[in-house]
């Protein structure tokens, strides 16, 4: 989709710099852009490549302004920006309606008008899909699952039974929701199911990365709220309830009964014990090992090597008062100064 470097400003409330009647057809990187492509500066790290740019124009903040060669827009989140942009001039496109014919969909299935049924979908009873959803080649849909309004299944992706996803939400190949849960309970040498009698609950736009595993509650549901966005490969446990607008990277693992906060942001291969809470705006570094709940709003690293329990245990808790203890050094080694110059000065008017 076509468009002008004025149109856009107009459209999102920037500022224009340069030629406001600069066509704008597609996106590229601030080194390959050329010809109609709109490229973006958000990291500084990308600085010295503005100056070489033969983009079209130019996304920025007002401090990089006059560095820029070509024209551009000026806006405080370039990167939010080029988000809204590059979706604009690469529509997704639109599947026709219809349910194809190697489909099997259960009787009392309630399908809107505008819902597209791929090939080899199998869709089972009570379903409700509403007006506009996508189910890509391969997906199976569960008994009693509901989809809202634009959401889109990719490919392979399956529903469990009593799964249910609210409007404009976005699940990638390969992904598993609603599965059951860990839930198992020893009787002397073995081990007994425990029925997951639960369901999953996601709210409006979220996205869940290809191959990511959501598992259905033990007794209540397990909870994605509004505007989630899962990476590839996550797991999530049973009745973990996550908040509106976190964001979790690939490969995290949290485990069950967990509960997160809304805004929290966890770094890739990050691993959450369950039964603990994080509050909201968390932020956990990539490969973080997370044991203990966190309630303040902060940024949270750390992990340590594997050791026997015990003695992994103590020395986490000595660690916890390593800042304490440099404190205390500190303090002595103040103190010790002090003693040695009384002393020293002691010793001269002892030999006068």
């Amino acid at each position: 989709m076509a468009t002008t470097l004025g149109e856009l400003a107009v459209r999102y409330g920037c500022t224009v710099q340069g030629d406001p009647d600069v066509p704008i057809s597609r996106v590229g990187t601030l080194l390959d852009a050329a010809g109609e492509a709109i490229s973006f500066l958000a990291n500084p790290a990308y600085r010295k490549q503005l100056a070489a740019t033969h983009a079209a124009a130019v996304i920025l903040a007002p401090e990089d302004a006059a560095q820029c060669p070509v024209s551009c827009l000026i806006t405080d989140n370039p990167y939010a920006l080029y988000a809204r942009i590059a979706t604009d001039l690469n529509p997704s496109s639109e599947a026709a309606p219809g349910v194809h014919a190697s489909a099997v969909v259960g009787e009392d299935a309630d399908i809107a008008p505008g819902v597209c049924i791929s090939a080899k979908v199998c869709i089972g009873s009570g379903v409700r899909l509403a007006q506009g959803v996508f189910i890509g080649p391969g997906c199976v849909i569960g008994d009693r699952c509901e989809l809202g309004t634009g959401t889109r299944l990719t490919a392979n992706v399956t529903l469990c039974a009593d799964t249910r996803i609210g409007a404009r939400g976005l699940v990638h190949a390969g992904a598993v929701l609603g599965a059951d849960g860990f839930g198992i309970a020893r009787d002397g040498d073995r081990w007994i199911k425990v029925p997951q009698l639960g369901g999953l609950r996601l709210g409006d736009d979220v996205e869940v990365g290809a191959n990511t595993t959501i598992d259905r509650g033990a007794i209540e549901d397990t909870i994605i709220g509004d505007g989630v966005k899962l990476d590839n490969q996550v797991q999530v446990g049973h009745n973990v309830r996550i908040g509106e607008h976190t964001v979790v990277a690939g490969c995290v693992a949290i485990a069950g009964s967990v509960t997160i906060g809304k805004r929290c942001m966890i770094g890739g291969a990050a691993g959450i014990v369950g039964h603990i809470a994080l509050g909201d705006d968390v932020v956990i570094s990539a490969f973080t090992f997370v044991s203990h709940s966190l309630g303040q709003a902060g940024v949270y690293s750390g992990s340590m090597p594997v050791d026997r329990s015990a003695r992994w245990r103590r020395n986490a808790a000595r660690l916890r008062h390593l800042d304490e203890l440099a404190k205390k050094v500190r303090a002595l080694e103040k103190k010790l100064a002090e003693n040695e110059v009384a002393y020293s000065v002691h010793e001269k008017d002892e030999s006068k």
